[in-house]
């Protein structure tokens, strides 16, 4: 059936915003948005309507038959014919739209429609594909892309409308709307379905390509209205906590004025949440994704702080090894100024291209400097103290980063070349280490995470080691001192990093949904087989008639309970009927009129053919097949049908594990903590002996299944264990809890860095990488 609109039936009359009847603010925001969403979609719908008219041409060039191809040729005349009344009417529903929104939403026509009988479902061919259904599909898409700025957009205009919160559906600028809107507004083209259809792809393709960053930029002019100005994205939850006097039940996740807002994550049901961004980030678990950026760099104050502590450190350093050295000359010896060791570290860059063995380490460039100082100076030169140290704290930094890669990696060759790079910038601009967001450090993390040891090893992606090879090489080629180099090369491989952390989002949303509905499936199971067993109360049935019961018609329990629920009247009707079905199963209640008829009909919705649900029915409402008269053969042969049936929801169950001895306290404590960490959270496990790990993200976890479900650094499912399976590993320390502070690879490189340079008086050997 098409859903195309009867154009002499256009539900809104045109209403514009100037004589609306709205408050004087309201009416002077909305009209700055309609001009700058006009201006936009004018645009758009301009440049979709002459894309539409160069794929009809080509339809019509490629068409095999001479009527085909007249008739696209009469889709195209009446295009170019009509075409200029399109943009008008769909600016003037968008109008509309944004003039009504204090006005009460119209009930949907097609609603009732929706809950239609169960019966008159099935199946359709392509042909029969409606337009609601091509339209929903482009919204959903691009509602998914805008997510975030959707979901702030119509807190904004909740605010406007004086009304709850707008969703993605009944925002009047929302992608549900325009999507209505078009096909509205395409009634003026008089089109075909297959030409409406073709209409609609165009303008997903090319009107709706920036719709992104129109929404985001709708709500910059809001926020310039002074519209909710501070208005960012942070999802609040409380986490239970064993000093809670009481159970507390979770916040709800909801927009806060903030200035860290983050990205929304799928919300659970259950009492985990986000990780706590107050707490100290050694007790917060890692829950972002590789390429997705965290909170701000701190504070000046903070980084002056960082960087003086850096000091004491390198200069306790500096102390213990002029106690440990013995070398009468080397006070004599002249040192190097940071400009001249600069620039000959500038001619070891050029040497990239060349022929030339470059240098393997640090303490290698080091080596390498002062023989050059030498031959240039004719005696023996030393790195100033500040120099010497920022050598050995990158020397510290790689060997850290080394510890932590795979073998034979691009990452390996590609973290080589930018040794000489990050010591010129480091020289230079010592805050590149304490700096998280420093966008040398964000390379070099990005460099160094895609070898990492607990990334998968099959998970090369070709197009991202074409950006971090196009990054290094425009480091390697440009950098003379300038840090916006770092910055230029740094923002087009972020660009791609976030781009892949949105994709696993997406993806392991699907799995979570997937997951999410398998637990449905088996609670469902489990209130059916509750329901029988209190029909029953404690009776017993004659063992085939338990078996129909607790299987075909617990099916139809089932079924009923997820696609109405509890408190339906379908499910008091069905549970009805299964507490006369045990009292007749029983002998101690005749069936009443219909009941088999009643089964055969339920039977038939879940599935069963016309004479296996009859023949079930009869069973169950008389306790014998009257067509064969009780025959023990009859009985069989429906058993074996039934055992050869695959079951609703019988890959939702979880395998049958054997009893397990109760957890000791060690294991509890493991567990109790598992329940509380927030989805998202970031697991090392031990794959062997040598203490190889693997990564895995927590995407969701049940507390009524017990399953927990794993995914990779691209949102794929990996793994479901359960989660005492998982607790115990815990306590043997096989699987870890990766904390936030050392989440990237840097950050853990850095951690070490610091800790070498705390125990440096007591452990002299732990150090690495330029000594001289």
């Amino acid at each position: 059936m098409s859903a195309r609109l009867d154009p002499n039936t256009i539900p809104h009359p045109h209403r514009n915003l100037a004589s609306a009847e709205l408050p004087r603010r309201v009416r002077a925001a909305l009209e700055r948005l309609y001009a700058l969403a006009s201006d936009s979609f004018g645009r758009q719908l301009e440049g979709m309507l002459t894309e539409f008219e160069q794929q009809l041409f080509k339809l019509a060039d490629q068409a095999r038959n001479p009527a085909l191809q007249a008739g696209y040729f009469e889709t195209l005349r009446k295009v170019r014919l009509h075409r200029a009344q399109l943009a008008p009417r769909f600016m003037a529903g968008l109008e509309t739209a944004l003039a009504t929104i204090r006005e009460p939403a119209a009930e949907d026509a097609t609603e009732a429609s929706d809950h239609g009988d169960f019966d008159d479902l099935r199946l359709v061919d392509d042909a029969e594909v409606s337009e609601a259904t091509v339209l929903a599909g482009i919204a959903s898409r691009h509602e998914s892309r805008a997510g975030l700025p959707l979901l702030l957009l119509g807190q904004r205009f909740g605010v406007l409308a004086g009304a709850p919160a707008f969703d993605a559906e009944r925002l009047p600028v929302g992608p549900h709307r325009l999507c209505l809107l078009l096909s509205e507004a395409g009634e003026v083209l008089q089109l075909e379905q297959e030409a409406r259809l073709l209409l609609f792809q165009c303008f997903n393709s090319h009107a709706m390509t920036g719709y992104a960053q129109l929404v985001e930029a709708m709500n910059a002019m809001l926020a310039r209205e002074n519209i909710l100005p501070g208005l960012s994205y942070v999802p609040l939850r409380t986490r239970p906590t064993a000093q809670d006097a009481a159970p507390q039940p979770a916040a709800q996740e909801q927009p806060q004025a903030s200035d860290a807002g983050e990205r929304p994550r799928n919300a659970p049901s259950s009492p985990p949440g986000r990780a706590d961004e107050a707490a100290p980030a050694s007790e917060r678990p890692h829950t972002r994704w590789w390429g997705e950026n965290g909170n701000g760099s701190g504070s000046a104050e903070e980084e002056k702080a960082a960087l003086s502590m850096l000091q004491e450190l390198l200069s306790s350093r500096r102390k213990a090894l002029g106690s440990l050295r013995k070398d009468p000359g080397g006070g004599n010896q002249a040192p190097l100024k940071t400009p001249d060791v600069v620039a000959a570290l500038g001619s070891q860059q050029q040497m990239e291209s060349g022929d030339v063995q470059r240098p393997r380490t640090i303490a290698d460039l080091k080596q390498a400097l002062l023989a050059q100082s030498r031959q240039q100076h004719g005696q023996a030169m030393r790195l100033s103290s500040e120099d010497e140290d920022t050598f050995e704290l990158l020397g510290l930094l790689y060997t850290g980063i080394g510890r932590e890669l795979r073998e034979g990696t691009l990452s390996s060759n590609l973290l080589e070349r930018l040794q000489v790079p990050l010591l010129r910038l480091a020289l230079l601009d010592r805050a590149f280490f304490i700096r998280s967001q420093h966008p040398a450090r964000q390379l070099l993390s990005a460099v160094a995470e895609a070898g990492a040891k607990w990334m998968d090893e099959d998970g090369s992606d070709p197009r991202l080691e074409r950006q971090l090879r196009e990054a290094v090489d425009h480091v390697v080629q440009n950098f003379q001192g300038d840090a916006e180099v770092f910055e230029a090369a740094n923002q087009p491989l972020q660009n791609h990093l976030q781009l892949m952390a949105r994709k696993a989002e997406l993806s392991e949303r699907r799995h979570v949904e997937a997951a999410r509905g398998k637990e449905k499936l088996v609670m469902a199971k489990r209130r059916s087989g509750e329901a029988i067993e209190q029909a029953l109360a404690g009776r017993e049935l004659p063992r085939f008639l338990r078996k129909l019961l607790d299987q075909a018609w617990a099916d139809v329990l089932t079924l009923t309970l997820l696609r109405h629920g509890e408190d339906s009247q379908e499910w008091q009707q069905y549970a009805g009927m299964t507490s006369l079905l045990a009292a007749t199963g029983i002998g101690s209640q005749k069936p009443p009129e219909g009941l088999d008829r009643q089964v055969e009909q339920a039977l038939s919705q879940v599935g069963y053919h016309e004479d296996e649900a009859a023949q079930i029915a009869r069973h169950l409402t008389t306790g014998r097949d009257e067509s064969g008269d009780g025959d023990p053969a009859s009985r069989t042969e429906l058993t074996m049908k039934l055992k050869a049936r695959a079951r609703l929801g019988d890959d939702a169950e979880p395998p049958k594990a054997k009893p397990l001895a109760p957890r000791n306290p060690r294991e509890q404590a493991c567990y109790e903590h598992l329940r509380t960490l927030p989805f998202g959270t970031w697991m090392e496990f031990v794959l062997n002996q040598q203490g190889d790990v693997v990564r895995r993200r927590i995407a969701w976890f049940s507390t009524v299944t017990d399953r927990v479900l794993f995914v990779n650094q691209r949102g794929q499912r990996i793994d479901e264990q359960s989660l005492d399976h998982v607790s115990r590993l815990m306590a043997q320390d096989q699987v870890r809890v990766v904390s936030a502070d050392r989440g990237r690879l840097v950050d853990r490189a850095w951690q070490a860095a610091l800790g070498a340079l705390r125990n440096f008086a007591g452990m002299p050997d732990q150090l690495q990488g330029a000594a001289p």
